[in-house]
């Protein structure tokens, strides 16, 4: 087989998106198998929650490398480009490396599809990020499941540690339709003898995680009741810097709300834990957390577009909560899109609260079906009369319609943030953090 060029890797690569989701790690397990078992050269810090996992991840990141540390981290999805799934130091793989890679790990999948079973994209992706991640030697992986946990690709390893951000009835079709169902599934990241570090739980999930800490014998960590102080907000450069004061340590977070505040705690316990693992100084490493840079959660652009890729009712309830915080009107321009398999009307009736007008628009992307603007428009009439709505074709003619605005929201979807990046800032801003 010839080597592939970038556009004819990522091609090979959607091909394997027609296979769709397959629960499951035996194709996982195979294909580490076939590449060598690269993971087994890598320490990884492995993430699943509903929401707050990506925000957790990057927080993870700034720090680890403010310590000293080389850091591999593998996100889902992508909003730009599939390079920026896999990120050295905060960078985005380039397009030769990124060619590299599937071209060698395409010799496992096919050695795979003659034996009658093809990896699916997801299991390609995961194995092509701890692929990457060996060669580049890097000292700590954080580590995100795509879906769930327990039958995640992302499984098949033994972590130094766990993390579970939070719990709510998303991919239910999937995962089950009660929270402890889903639950259950999150908490199949745990293993034998590692710790896992919590967010903020409902009761009946957290009973679900420590029957499994316990079943492992492994130390669950849950968030303590310390609460952060003095809050205050700062401008930065290019963010707006929450300052507050937590366990002796004043920080600077640079993404904003009160969610980040709890995703900050749940790092906070993880990094204590690393650092006398590891021997090197926490408060350095909190030091980089003023560096967090995750495209698309409440990121303010150009002083007035806030955009943010809340995709389920749990996520804008997290939206509106940082959007009461921050310097801007009550009322302001929604623009959303969202996936046919989202809570929408619920999102819409939350969104209420701030929306003084909506611009529907449906997603770009040809692997999962959105909703068009019209038929947002529809479903918004119904819900909420009283708010004015139009649609539109694409982001472009989106922003020209609240061009005149102060403020701006775009929210409803990662896929739909990075449009909108897309549309406003250079590529690498995006892609390296």
């Amino acid at each position: 087989m010839s080597n592939f060029d970038y556009n004819q890797a990522w091609k090979y690569m959607c091909d394997l998106q027609k296979l769709g989701i397959k629960l499951g790690l035996e194709q996982t397990r195979e294909l580490f198998k076939l590449a060598g078992n690269p993971e087994k050269k890598l320490k990884f810090i492995h993430l699943a929650g509903s929401n707050g996992k990506g925000s957790s991840g990057a927080m993870l990141n700034a720090a680890l490398r403010r310590a000293g540390f080389k850091t591999g981290f593998y996100a889902s999805p992508h909003m730009v480009s599939p390079r920026e799934r896999f990120r050295i130091n905060g960078e985005a793989i380039s397009h030769e490396e990124f060619a590299s890679l599937v071209t060698d790990l395409s010799v496992c999948t096919e050695k795979m599809s003659a034996e009658g079973h093809s990896p699916t994209f997801f299991e390609f992706t995961t194995a092509m990020a701890a692929l990457c991640f060996a060669r580049n030697n890097v000292d700590f992986v954080i580590w995100e499941t795509g879906m769930g946990g327990r039958f995640d690709s992302t499984n098949v390893v033994t972590p130094v540690c766990s993390l579970i951000t939070g719990i709510a009835l998303d991919h239910h079709q999937f995962l089950g339709d009660t929270i402890e169902k889903i639950a259950v599934e999150k908490a199949g990241i745990i293993k034998p003898g590692r710790p896992v570090f919590t967010g903020k739980l409902q009761p009946e999930a957290m009973r679900v995680m420590q029957e499994k800490a316990d079943a492992e014998a492994s130390l669950l960590v849950e968030l303590p009741k310390m609460t952060t102080s003095s809050l205050r907000y700062v401008q930065a450069e290019s963010a707006l810097m929450q300052v507050f004061e937590y366990d002796g340590h004043e920080i600077e977070l640079s993404l904003s709300g009160s969610m980040q505040r709890d995703n900050f705690k749940l790092v906070y316990n993880v990094l204590k834990f690393l650092a006398e693992e590891f021997e090197f100084e926490l408060t350095e490493a909190l030091a980089g957390l003023s560096e967090t840079v995750w495209p698309g959660r409440c990121q303010l652009i150009a002083g007035r577009i806030l955009i943010d890729g809340a995709h389920n009712p749990n996520g804008i309830n997290a939206l509106l909560e940082a959007l009461s915080e921050l310097p801007i009107p009550n009322k302001i321009p929604v623009v959303f899109g969202s996936f046919k398999d989202k809570d929408t009307t619920e999102c819409l009736k939350l969104l209420e609260r701030v929306a003084s007008e909506f611009v529907f628009l449906p997603i770009a992307t040809d692997f999962r079906e959105s909703w068009s603007g019209a038929e947002l428009c529809e479903m918004s009439q119904k819900a909420l009369p009283q708010i004015k709505a139009e649609d539109a074709a694409n982001p472009a003619k989106a922003l020209s319609l609240v061009e005149e605005y102060k403020h701006v929201l775009v929210c409803g979807s990662l896929y739909l943030a990075g449009e909108f990046l897309k549309e406003l800032l250079p590529e690498h801003e995006i892609l390296d953090i």
